[in-house]
């Protein structure tokens, strides 16, 4: 169990990117959900004690991690949002290299490790092949491969997705999926379809807050009834935007097609009931700060009321 408790970070000026964190994460896969800047990256590198915070804790099975950081790390790994390889290298030099930077060893020798993470992740047919041919997906499979050397009890994955084609990205999502099935894998990103594919638990972040904790299907049944979709003028956007909480707003054949979100089940005429998606879930989430039937890890008006600006939800066309 990775168990995080009061975890703060303030950085000069100052800027408090968490603020108050607390969050249990058994063995599986665990998504960190938020918008760009909501404080995951940092929540992530202070896990992998690879960051001081400015106060709070964080055990890995009642191990310190924040007190004795080296006792955790060989039980670590970790895949950054930003990993640099060197391009010139071939993806088994790379790992080689990567492998002796972490210190770890094998009985049979690195050089027979290092195959046996290729054939892991996929990539025995481009070992010899120099890095700068590699794919996204190649990279990140690359990264991966590092990370698990040693098998570690915790895996952090930061925005493991971004920017991969979506063959790519399915081939990752089996990776991560495989990968979780014995050990705990901390997944952080922004892009809503990675937690609905992966993650049987999730929390979403804002400003640096855990607003939500809870399971995708519990996401989509808070909202059933309250999705409703229609075509609009965009004439009309403004005076709809006043009266309702619209959360996308979408380009269709020239006419905006509009999802909102109804407290109370009302819908304008010519609006229709969906079924709610966990983007629909997310984007309320990140309005409104609350979902009926969801446990609040924070009130809806703490983020006014600690003088940060409401997050706009609606995807504008």
């Amino acid at each position: 169990m990775l168990s995080v408790r009061g975890l703060v970070k303030v950085y000069p000026g100052p800027v408090a990117a968490v603020q108050g964190v607390d969050l249990d994460v058994p063995v599986g896969m665990f998504g960190l959900l938020g918008p760009n800047g909501a404080g995951k990256t940092t929540l992530m590198r202070i896990v992998a004690g690879l960051l001081e915070p400015t106060s709070g804790s964080v055990t890995l099975d009642g191990e310190d991690i924040l007190a004795r950081p080296e006792r955790v790390r060989e039980r670590l790994g970790y895949l950054p949002q930003d990993f640099g390889f060197y391009p010139h290298l071939t993806g088994e030099q790379m790992l080689l290299h990567l492998l002796r930077l972490k210190g770890v060893t094998a009985p049979g020798g690195l050089k027979a490790l290092a195959g046996e993470l290729l054939e892991r992740v996929n990539l025995s047919f481009a070992a010899r092949r120099a890095v700068r041919s590699y794919s996204g997906g190649m990279r990140q499979r690359l990264g991966i491969a590092q990370a698990i050397a040693g098998n570690p009890r915790l895996l952090i994955v930061d925005e493991p997705t971004a920017g991969l084609d979506p063959e790519e990205r399915l081939r990752f999502y089996h990776l991560l999926a495989e990968l979780a099935e014995q050990r705990i894998v901390l997944l952080s990103t922004h892009i809503v379809d990675d937690v609905a594919v992966l993650c049987p638990r999730f929390a979403v972040i804002r400003g640096g807050r855990l607003v939500a904790r809870t399971t995708p299907r519990a996401a989509r049944a808070a909202l059933e009834g309250r999705i409703h979709e229609g075509l609009v003028a965009p004439a009309d956007l403004p005076a709809l935007r006043a009266a309702h909480h619209v959360t996308q707003v979408l380009l269709v054949e020239g006419r905006h097609r509009v999802r909102l979100y109804t407290l109370d089940g009302g819908a304008p005429a010519a609006f229709g009931a969906v079924p709610p998606s966990l983007e629909d879930a997310y984007l309320v989430l990140m309005r409104l700060g609350a979902l009926p039937g969801v446990e609040a890890l924070e009130p809806a008006a703490a983020s006014e009321a600690n003088g940060e600006p409401a997050v706009s939800a609606e995807v504008r066309a």
